[in-house]
Parts: C-alpha cells; sequence; structure tokens
C-alpha cells in the first residue's frame, strides 16, 4: 500500500506541476523535447521527498481502517493490546520512512537538481546557434506579424557568433543596432564582445552611440529566475547555511529550516492519520482513502500560507516552516489522545 501511495502521489504531481514545466521549457526557452523531460526526470527524487509522507499516510490509514472494518482492532483490544502497541510498528515505519526522505533530501537531491540545472543551461546555450554555417540570419516576430529582432551573423566556431549584427526594433519610436566581433547565448541573456550600440529614430537620426568591449543584453530570454527556483535544492542542509551566510542571502532561510520540517511531516501525518483510521464499529464502509487525500489537503494548504507568509517576512523563518507540522501535531495529539483513552 505504501509503494502504491508513492507511485499514485508521485505520478499525479509529475502529471500536473511536472509536466507543465516541462512544456513550458519547451515553449519558452526553446529546449528540445528530449532534454527537458531529462530535466524532469532529474527532479523526480525531489518529488518523492514530498510523496513519501503522502505514501506513509496512506498505507497507514488504509490498513487500520480495513483492520477496523474487519473488527479486528475490537478484538485486540478487546484481548488487551492497546491502541499504543498496535500503533508502534507504523511510527517505527514512519521514523524510518523519515530518516529515508531526509537523505534523499540530503545527497541525492542536491546532485540531480544540480545536473538538472547544468542541463537547462548547456540546451540553452545551443538555442540558436547553428554550428558550422556562414552568412546566416535568424528573426523574432511580434505577435501581429511584424518584425521584432533580425539577427545576422557573419559564422559561427564551437558555438561563439562572429561578426554579429542585431536589428532591435521592439521599442516604438526608435530602432536599435548592435555590432560586435563575438557573441553568444547566457542564462542573463546575449553576451557580446568588443562593438558598438547606435540608437535610431524613425526618421534616421542617431540619438545615441555607445561603444563596449563586454556587454549582456536581455531580448526577454532571462533564466536567472528558473534557475533560482532551484537553487535551494542544489546544496544540502550545511551547504546551505554557509552559502546563506556567505551570500546573505536570508530570503532562503524558509527553504533551510523546511529541510528538516519536510521529511517529519512523515511522523506527523501518521500521529494524526493512526486516530481516524480507527473508525467505530457502526461504521461499515472504508473511510482510509477520503481520510488520506482531506490530511493531505490541509497539510499542504497550511504549507502554502506559511511559506508565502514566512517569504513575505510576516512569520520567522523557523515558524513557517515548522507551521504545518505543529498545527497539525497539536490536532494529531488530540485525536490520538481522545481515541486511546475511549473505546472504538
Amino acid at each position: 500500500m505504501f509503494i502504491m501511495g508513492v507511485l499514485v502521489f508521485t505520478s499525479i504531481i509529475f502529471a500536473s506541476d511536472t509536466f507543465i514545466t516541462l512544456i513550458k521549457q519547451i515553449a519558452k526557452y526553446g529546449i528540445p523535447f528530449k532534454i527537458a523531460f531529462m530535466i524532469i526526470i532529474l527532479h523526480l527524487p525531489a518529488v518523492f521527498v514530498m510523496t513519501i509522507p503522502m505514501g506513509v499516510l496512506l498505507a497507514t490509514v488504509m490498513t487500520l481502517n480495513g483492520l477496523s472494518l474487519s473488527s479486528e482492532i475490537t478484538v485486540m483490544r478487546a484481548c488487551g493490546i492497546s491502541i499504543n502497541r498496535i500503533a508502534k510498528p507504523i511510527f517505527i515505519f514512519a521514523l524510518i520512512m523519515s530518516l529515508t526522505s531526509f537523505f534523499i533530501n540530503e545527497s541525492i537531491v542536491p546532485i540531480m537538481t544540480k545536473q538538472s540545472t547544468d542541463l537547462a543551461l548547456y540546451a540553452f546555450g545551443q538555442k540558436n546557434i547553428p554550428e558550422g554555417k556562414q552568412n546566416f540570419t535568424f528573426k523574432e516576430i511580434k505577435p501581429g506579424g511584424t518584425l521584432k529582432r533580425l539577427f545576422y551573423v557573419g559564422y559561427c566556431t564551437d558555438k561563439v557568433l562572429h561578426n554579429v549584427t542585431v536589428l532591435d526594433a521592439s521599442k516604438d519610436d526608435t530602432i536599435q543596432i548592435l555590432q560586435a566581433k563575438e557573441g553568444g547565448t547566457s542564462p542573463e541573456g546575449w553576451k557580446f564582445q568588443k562593438g558598438a550600440i547606435y540608437t535610431i529614430t524613425d526618421s534616421g537620426k542617431t540619438l545615441d552611440t555607445t561603444l563596449f568591449n563586454d556587454t549582456t543584453v536581455n531580448f526577454g530570454m532571462d533564466l536567472s529566475k528558473e534557475m533560482e527556483r532551484n537553487l535551494a535544492n542544489e546544496h544540502n542542509f550545511i551547504q546551505l547555511v554557509k552559502f546563506i551566510t556567505k551570500e546573505n542571502r536570508p530570503d532562503l532561510r524558509v527553504d533551510l529550516y523546511d529541510k528538516i520540517a519536510l521529511p517529519l511531516t512523515t511522523i506527523v501525518l501518521v500521529l494524526i492519520g493512526v486516530p481516524l483510521a480507527i473508525t467505530p464499529p457502526r461504521v461499515r464502509y472504508n473511510r482510509g482513502f477520503l481520510f488520506s487525500i482531506l490530511i493531505i489537503f490541509a497539510y499542504y494548504l497550511i504549507r502554502a500560507l506559511s511559506v508565502s507568509m514566512g517569504e513575505a517576512g510576516t512569520l520567522i523563518p523557523v515558524l513557517a516552516a515548522f507551521m504545518p507540522n505543529i498545527v497539525l501535531t497539536i490536532i494529531g495529539i488530540g485525536l490520538y489522545y481522545r481515541k486511546v483513552y475511549t473505546i472504538c
């Protein structure tokens, strides 16, 4: 049941958010489908860290609910076996899965995420650079069908463009002409060396001339925000602590504490799942799957709110990361205590 739960929830996440990311990378950045698909596969360990708690919760409520419906729980309690004894192996399994989730998040996820980022940068670096061609052009078109930008390249060697001329007509009333000895793409934009930029009006009057040795021009293809999304996952806990201190990045403190809070979610969900799964004798239908979905929905709703408040500065980072666990732990302790000291 645990394996089935992990596979089902992983498939749901992969088919929704992850698949949308795949389409976005292909459409927006021109990344080839094969490379984009490999990038998504490399993100699977991070998805497993999220779905392991879900799988443990589903296995817990489905198993206990099945035992409860067949009166096995009632028989065990009649024989003097307490709820604590019944739940003991479940909590041991949850602890093992929590440590496994922490291990994956600390050792495998950073490596895979870094490889995914490098692969995305490599794919972006190959965009619009036809190796070996000479005297070629490529262009961007506005939604209305008019010319937005025209690129002329003398020749290309080792993914470096030589003798580049860019006609930029994206702005109203002015046209910019960029000429450079060399150029190429990067995550921050197009990088050019040894050239000049001329700004000309529609009437042909030169407004400005700028000479440069090195310059970076963003033509609406900036990948830095996309790379920033994976920054925390590229480091384990200790590495992220050093990175935050060195680079002065307090905005990543929520992600730092989340590296501990997320694996602990497995135990928290079991704590609230055990009492809800043991149903009264009069209930004759399986409520396990419904309870699992409701608990998971409540957890990630609280998580989304607390993380957003933490990133906005409303909550301190450690409280923002652990808020879902704290709320569900309080509820779980209350339900568990009531179930232990009442008759099923």
